[in-house]
């Protein structure tokens, strides 16, 4: 519901409010309502202004039917629909729309129940999870135990080669212990379980389910059609559980990798929603008559990319070097445009709990970059990799490149196509560029980025007592003693790990002044990328 909604039945009771909002369903206008106001002796200064809230309520609330396009920066040939192999922004979106969670992240990233009606605790490490009664797939299946089970078991299997695996290995068992219940049981306490299980790669599909195309979920919305690279269609989904949802009758979603293009599209009126935005284009698309921007903080990051096993970012003085290299206000000020914030080479940023604000800032400094970097003894040209795909690294390494010929370094920035860069480059250049969306705590993005094993560890750092340290802040309950144990693995990451992070960078979002019901979420742009449950068009 919408705020001035709430507002309005506040101020009057229940049954007044239904007959206002009928009214103005069928057409009623403010003078309408204001007469109605008056006949039952209202005072008029008091009518005059329930009459203007009663209409502003009534144009929040929201509308059902309706087709829009959405646009998303990366499509590939290795887009899914299979939650445990989601990699990229445009798989999230089209999961989000097909399948749902235990539970569901809100705007403070609190964990709130969705197909689990709740869960609880007393150890942190035995959880019990009681099913949502009356859900069905969209098939017409009724969500059961075994489902659930097979969700989140299967991202143990290495078969699966699920990218959330090193999340998953620190659950022991899930069983059913009930017909509408399942029991976790992890292998050490963790009390952000339910966090975890909010996640992205956590969705729930059908017990047994080996082929995805069909993406029967339990979601807002069903696949109409899925062509991997090109787009997907999806209609609503008329058994959804959560009364009233979806608005939308069908979302068409697409990859548009230029951002110029991407623009284009929605200001030419081909797209109603566009995510990624670049700064410089924020004024152009807000002076268009009928077009907005939503821009969400966040911890998302582009980060600079020194592998610790090849090439060289062996050497540490080489690491060091390039970190005293990075000129973070420049950044931030002119690639930016200041919808960014100060990134320390630490990855969890100033919004979470657990940011370590101590940690003293690195500054730019050339004499420190220049000293490492001879002591290195590199030489000759060094390739950095880069792509439009992982958010403002072209101009990134542009600065640097710039930044480092001023100590007698040369840089060579090979700049590769939006498509394929993340299967192709990312993780593979010894040195180069990639982008992390935010997660929604500080135990994820180390457990995914950072733990030695993890397969998404960038650097291919590895340090024993950062991984001992991850697995005992997980359960340890003295919320102090656990600021202090992630504030000391900020703090090995800042200085050993091959990671640079310049800024924590906002999420820009285009859209037409029709779409409704868009708000920030932390977990990234187009609203945690769950925009489609929750927006509706206002024509």
């Amino acid at each position: 519901m919408s705020d001035s909604r709430k507002e309005f039945e506040s101020l009057v009771d229940p049954g007044e409010s239904l007959r206002m909002m009928d009214l103005l369903k069928r057409g009623a206008t403010r003078r309408d309502v204001l007469a109605m106001l008056l006949a039952g002796g209202m005072q008029a200064t008091l009518a005059g202004s329930l009459a203007g809230v009663a209409v502003n309520a009534h144009a929040q609330t929201p509308k059902r039917g309706g087709r829009i396009r959405v646009a998303a920066a990366t499509a590939a040939a290795s887009d899914t629909l299979d939650p445990a192999k989601q990699s990229n922004q445009n798989d999230y979106v089209r999961c989000n729309m097909v399948y749902n969670g235990l539970t569901s992240l809100d705007g403070s990233l609190r964990p709130r129940p969705a197909l689990a009606e709740s869960f609880n605790t007393t150890d942190a490490k035995t959880w019990v999870f009681t099913l949502r009664k009356g859900v069905t797939f969209h098939d017409g299946k009724a969500l059961s135990p075994a489902d659930v089970v097979y969700s989140i078991m299967r991202h143990k299997d290495p078969a699966t080669a699920s990218k959330a695996k090193v999340l998953a290995e620190q659950i022991e068992s899930v069983k059913a212990t009930g017909p509408n219940e399942i029991t976790v049981v992890l292998t050490s306490p963790n009390a952000d379980l339910p966090v975890i299980l909010g996640t992205f790669h956590f969705l729930i599909v059908k017990d047994g389910t080996t082929d995805f195309n069909a993406g029967i979920g339990t979601g807002p919305y069903k696949i109409k059609e899925f062509r991997p690279g090109v787009r997907t269609v999806v209609v609503r989904n008329d058994a959804y559980w959560r009364q009233g949802r979806p608005y939308l009758d069908e979302i068409e979603f697409v990859g548009i990798g230029d951002e110029s293009a991407r623009v284009n599209a929605l200001l030419s009126g081909g797209m109603d929603l566009v995510g990624s935005v670049n700064p410089r284009s924020v004024a152009r698309v807000k002076g268009t008559p009928g077009f907005g921007i939503l821009v969400t903080q966040s911890g998302q990051y582009t980060d600079l990319i020194m592998r610790k096993d090849a090439g060289p970012g062996m050497n540490s003085d080489f690491v060091m070097g390039m970190k005293y290299l990075q000129d973070r206000a420049q950044m931030k000020k002119a690639i930016a445009l200041d919808y960014a914030v100060l990134g320390n080479d630490q990855p969890v940023d100033p919004t979470n709990r657990f940011f370590f604000k101590g940690l003293p800032q690195r500054a730019f400094d050339l004499d420190k970059a220049k000293f490492h970097l001879r002591k290195s003894g590199v030489t000759g040209k060094v390739p950095v990799v880069t792509s439009p795909a992982a958010l403002y690294s072209v101009e990134m390494a542009t600065v640097l490149q710039q930044t480092a010929q001023r100590v007698g370094l040369d840089l060579d920035i090979k700049r590769m196509p939006a498509d394929g860069y993340w299967s192709n480059h990312w993780l593979n250049s010894p040195v180069g560029f990639g982008n992390v969306n935010p997660r929604p705590s500080a135990d994820t993005i180390l457990t995914q980025f950072f733990k030695s094993d993890a397969p998404w560890n960038e650097s291919r750092w590895k340090n024993p007592k950062f991984d001992q340290l991850l697995l005992a802040a997980r359960a340890e309950t003295d919320t102090a003693k656990r600021s202090q144990m992630y504030a000391d693995m900020q703090t090995m990451i800042h200085e050993d790990a091959g990671i640079g992070i310049p800024l924590f960078l906002a999420s820009i979002d285009g859209h037409s002044s029709k779409l409704k019901g868009l708000s920030p979420i932390p977990l990234g742009g187009l609203m945690g990328y769950a925009f489609a449950e929750h927006v509706w068009l206002d024509a």
